[in-house]
Formats: C-alpha cells, structure tokens, sequence
C-alpha cells in the first residue's frame, strides 16, 4: 500500500527539515545536489557519444572500420 502524504504532512516534514539544517545548509545542499545531476547526465550524453562513434563497426565481419 503506498504511502500519500498530503499537504498538511508536506508543510510538517519541510518545517522538521529547516529547523535541523537551516535555511543556509539546504541552499546548499540544492546547488551540490544540482550540480551532481548535470555532471550525471553529461557523462551519460559523453558515453552515449562516444559509444556510438567508437564502437562502430565495419560489415557482417565485426572489424572495427579502418580510414583506409
């Protein structure tokens, strides 16, 4: 059975939290949260590109494809 929290249990957990950390704390918290995710999903675009120009393959032989 899932749990459904409504709006009052929200306002209740998000007042717990800023008393715990502080408002300071949490801005901070976000950005590295923030920034952790961009640097998530730049490598996943990275090694989807580079998977892709990499693992080419040259015919029903499987060769990797040469310039030549």
């Amino acid at each position: 059975m899932p749990i459904r929290f409504g709006s009052t249990e929200l306002i209740i957990i998000l007042v717990i939290v800023l008393i715990l950390f502080g408002v300071g704390r949490i801005g901070r918290i976000g950005g590295e949260l923030g920034k952790g995710i961009r640097e998530f999903r730049r490598g996943i675009r990275d090694t989807d590109n580079n998977g892709e120009k990499d693992g080419e393959k040259d015919d029903e032989n499987g060769d990797e494809k040469s310039d030549t």
